[in-house]
């Protein structure tokens, strides 16, 4: 499934979970139609027991509703929670859940990734807010810095197209307007959004989010801000960071200083020397953790989507981006991000990079041949096909069945 740009859209960004999570729910009472959820993380927190209630109204005033959440990152819902939702004709599904191993979950690797939202086939959600309460500034020092992008128009019927096939849904959009397949252009009007939909599987669509951010770099003409949680990318993306900064280009890099897991920002730091070398201008966040997954560049440039740069988004999780051409958008964005380069991000100067020594020179050397080849070795990681386990409606209310059904979904097949 390839999709082309659309022009015409409508774009709202939205900074965490008190501007995300509203209007998503806000949209869900609306809905007249179709709800249409993936999701990564689904807590059973204020934040999930909020849209478990939106759900369940939706449905019961006969609101075809079809949720997917990923069977690692929402393994530990009740029956309760999910069952309450499958008698009111919810369609619950887990992508590729697996039994526990002495109390452990195992599937690490493949996961669903997304977190994509559409109401009505006519207002959608793209960023890296999962439902949880974590992603609102009030949860404590954990919370996440982290972004989202509601959007309308034409672009809406691909991406609900998308899930549509990722769910197995028996709808069917029809799209009643044309597509352009031409490359946007520089000068799009204001309020008229030109906006591509990209998505990461393990078959056809290895690397296409990968490639947008290779393109960008390499035409940059004057200034780029990647803000990212997970940052450890493949040599290319590196490598295409150090030859847009030599050439005059301004790069501003937005990493973890106050990670949620350590071993985040021990990964970056064994980048730091060879980007601030090539100079790149290397940033901390260190507010709280930073989720992003956000760039842009330039005048019209911009994403926003779930997809990390590292090797896991890049090279094995399902991952969904907007790539957007429109000024008005880039400038809201790059605001928020000056600001918090301004006021919550403190720069790696030279004083602040690692030792220069064999030790640190050996660690390098293994680190840039791990990216360079990762790729290749993310292939011989375990390539089942994934299944869908969708969640019945209970008999009886303790009672639970699970059928099982192949993924008929875009990176299922691995």
């Amino acid at each position: 499934m390839n999709f082309n740009w659309q022009e015409g859209n409508r774009l709202l960004l939205l900074e965490n979970g008190e501007a995300f999570f509203p209007r998503v729910f806000g949209a869900i009472q609306r809905a007249e139609r179709s709800v249409l959820i993936e999701t990564f993380i689904l807590f059973e927190d204020d934040v999930g027991n909020a849209l478990h209630r939106e759900l369940l109204a939706a449905a019961q005033r006969g609101v075809r509703v079809e949720v997917m959440v990923d069977g690692y990152g929402s393994a530990e819902l009740s029956d309760n929670f999910v069952n309450s939702l499958t008698s009111a004709g919810v369609r619950f599904i887990y992508y590729d859940p697996r039994p526990l191993v002495m109390g452990m979950r195992t599937n690490v690797f493949r996961r669903l990734h997304r977190k994509t939202v559409v109401v009505d086939d006519v207002v959608a959600f793209v960023g890296g807010i999962n439902f949880s309460a974590e992603h609102n500034t009030d949860y404590g020092p954990e919370a996440k810095q982290d972004y989202a992008v509601q959007v309308k128009g034409p672009v809406v019927a691909d991406i609900a197209r998308y899930l549509q096939q990722a769910i197995g849904s028996e709808q069917h959009t029809r799209r009643w307007w044309g597509s352009r397949s031409h490359r946007p252009a520089v000068n799009a009007k204001p309020g008229d959004a030109q906006v591509l939909y990209v998505f990461r599987d393990n078959d056809e669509h290895r690397d296409d989010i990968e490639v947008h951010y290779l393109e960008m770099l390499r035409e940059a003409k004057r200034d780029v801000i990647i803000a990212n949680a997970y940052f450890f990318p493949g040599y290319r993306l590196l490598r295409e960071m150090r030859n847009a900064a030599q050439r005059g280009v301004r790069v501003r890099l937005i990493v973890q200083g106050e990670p949620d897991m350590p071993i985040v920002k021990v990964g970056a730091e064994l980048l730091y020397n060879y980007l601030v070398d090539g100079g790149v201008e290397v940033y901390e966040y260190i507010r709280r953790p930073l989720h992003g997954k956000i760039a842009v560049k330039d005048d019209y440039w911009a994403t926003v989507g779930s997809s990390n740069l590292d090797p896991l988004s890049l090279s094995l999780n399902l991952e969904a981006n907007l790539i957007i051409h429109d000024r008005p958008f880039n400038q809201t964005l790059r605001d928020n991000l000056e600001a918090l380069l301004a006021n919550d991000c403190q720069r790696v100067q030279e004083d602040r990079l690692p030792p220069r020594n064999w030790w640190q020179l050996s660690k390098s050397v293994v680190v840039f041949h791990f990216l360079r080849h990762f790729p290749a070795i993310a292939g011989w990681l375990p390539a089942h096909t994934p299944q869908l386990a969708q969640v019945s409606a209970p008999v009886q209310p303790e009672m639970e069945t699970q059928d099982r059904v192949e993924a008929d979904n875009p990176g299922a097949k691995s």
